[in-house]
């Protein structure tokens, strides 16, 4: 595995593999790897030929308030795990080196509608900078193929949006949310989580699924079911941020009319944010 830092290092080797006719798939992440992760990787070695994987803490993404200081940092081990699952280039830029100007003079990629509301609505100009850098990376790698995960459903379909509507030729695929033998969506930040408090967020997934045989019963009062849910969250301890039912493709308000949804959960449980989905397909 190359360990890559430099953007003309990167270049070079992409230019070279695709000379020689190879395929590349991306897998952008923030690091503090985990099995979730992984699973990424192990998608994009089965559909191209050469796997590139970024470690890169995106400042632009960050509000206020929030843990860009404390996001966790685990480069050894984040490089142990990738190499041993045979990835080509780990690509480790920094700040500097993707924003050579600063965060204030960097021109930005905004994707209105479907990045509003929901987690764009509670961080606001989150999903700015996550489609900026992903826009930087997609430019740097050319991938034929980028994996994202599932767990962040919203992003995912801001980054299929972004890159049909700037014509980008990357075919974004999403994985399968990883999970915990308790159901719990693995995270980065459950790290932050203690033993108890783990086996208290079980209730985020297991209120999804409530949710989920409420509509597959036949009920369609959707917003009676979000309440309900959101009361079962709240008896557990969770604070409330969002716990919608949306269609699946545009994120918009599920109507009577609608058969693929998405029912989209973030909470907090403490300090940590918790997010979720479930995807309902209604016969």
């Amino acid at each position: 595995m190359q360990s890559i830092t430099e953007i003309k290092s990167l270049r070079s080797q992409i230019k070279a593999w695709r000379q020689a006719g190879l395929s590349v798939a991306l897998v952008p992440t923030m690091g503090n790897l985990h099995q979730g992760h992984f699973s990424l990787v192990e998608k994009a070695k089965n559909m191209a030929d050469k796997v590139v994987v970024s470690i890169f803490v995106n400042p632009m993404q960050f509000g206020v308030n929030e843990d860009l200081d404390n996001y966790p940092r685990t480069l050894i081990a984040d490089k142990q795990g990738l190499a041993e699952l045979g990835t080509d280039i780990v690509f480790t830029p920094s700040v500097e080196a993707i924003y050579p100007n600063g965060l204030d003079a960097q021109s930005f990629v905004d994707v209105p509608n479907i990045s509003m509301g929901y987690c764009g609505g509670s961080r606001p100009g989150h999903f700015r900078g996550v489609a900026t850098v992903v826009t930087k990376l997609f430019n740097l790698v050319q991938p034929d193929y980028a994996c994202f995960g599932e767990k962040d459903y919203q992003q995912l379909q801001v980054i299929k949006t972004m890159a049909h509507d700037l014509s980008i030729p990357v075919e974004i695929i999403g994985v399968a949310t990883s999970r915990e033998v308790s159901g719990l969506a693995m995270s980065s930040r459950n790290g932050y989580l203690s033993e108890a408090q783990k086996e208290t967020a079980t209730v985020l997934f297991k209120t999804l699924n409530w949710s989920a045989e409420q509509l597959n019963s036949g009920l369609r009062d959707f917003d009676d079911i979000c309440r309900q849910a959101k009361q079962q969250l709240e008896q557990a301890g969770l604070k409330i941020d969002y716990f919608e039912i949306a269609q699946r493709d545009t994120l918009k308000k599920a109507t009577l009319n609608d058969s693929q949804l998405v029912i989209l959960a973030a909470a907090f449980l403490g300090p940590v944010r918790l997010i979720d989905n479930l995807l309902v397909d209604i016969i």
